[in-house]
């Protein structure tokens, strides 16, 4: 029984090393809005300047990481992040939507918590995998790369996470549950549609055991306004 119609490929490591997501904000947006090589590059030195001594290779996935990592994982643990929730609160105007029809991408923002997966690096590749990293998560600058601290099940681990920067002109803010349903229904980009980019976080989250009722919620909103769909399951 269908319950999603066709969706366009995602993201693969060879846009990263292509670097396909900035050239398409350069060349459907603005390339004003990019971050260039000597900015992504000081981003990134700037937040391994800071990074707490003895800590290891950990990133904090909560959205396409988790699906779509395009790095090698050595570990994965479920982990629980307090202090920021995962929401829908970033436009996206070219990988998941455009410029006429915007779409909408995760994000953590302050307050609540968040369960998601820490995956760790292989040291040995840390440092090269990070720079693509930089360039799919900062191409636009719209996360602050913070180095947190997760609990993986009684061991505590600190993790790189990208949280939503407010002050920036893509954040979405805080909508009603509807409104972001009619959203991720409508909008399509370069890299698939933000309907796409929700069914995988969720039913990767299932995949570990994880259940977001605010996924779970918005996946049944959606769902109510496809002709003919049928409510999502794990």
């Amino acid at each position: 029984m269908k319950r999603w119609p066709h969706l366009p490929d995602t993201l693969s490591r060879g846009d990263l090393e292509n670097d396909r997501m900035r050239q398409l904000y350069r060349t459907t947006v603005d390339a004003s809005v990019c971050l260039s090589d000597v900015q992504l590059s000081e981003s990134l030195n700037a937040t391994l300047a800071v990074k707490p001594k003895g800590a290891g290779w950990w990133v904090f996935a909560y959205g396409s990481l988790l699906w779509n990592p395009l790095f090698p994982v050595a570990e994965m643990r479920p982990a629980v992040l307090s202090g920021l929730h995962r929401r829908f609160c970033l436009w996206s105007l070219a990988s998941r939507g455009t410029i006429d029809c915007p779409g909408l991408v995760l994000g953590l923002d302050r307050g609540g918590a968040c369960r998601g997966v820490a995956l760790r690096l292989p040291a040995m590749l840390a440092i090269d995998e990070l720079h693509l990293l930089w360039r799919r998560e900062m191409a636009v600058g719209s996360y602050h790369p913070r180095w947190v601290k997760v609990d993986t099940g009684g061991r505590e681990v600190v993790a790189l996470a990208f949280v939503v920067r407010r002050e920036h002109p893509q954040y979405a803010g805080r909508m009603s549950i509807e409104k972001e349903a009619e959203v991720l229904r409508n909008a399509c980009g370069a890299f698939g549609s933000s309907l796409d980019y929700l069914e995988r976080t969720r039913v990767a989250l299932v995949a570990h055991g994880i259940v977001d009722p605010y996924l779970e919620r918005l996946a049944t909103e959606v769902v109510g306004r496809i002709p003919g769909g049928t409510s999502p399951k794990g």
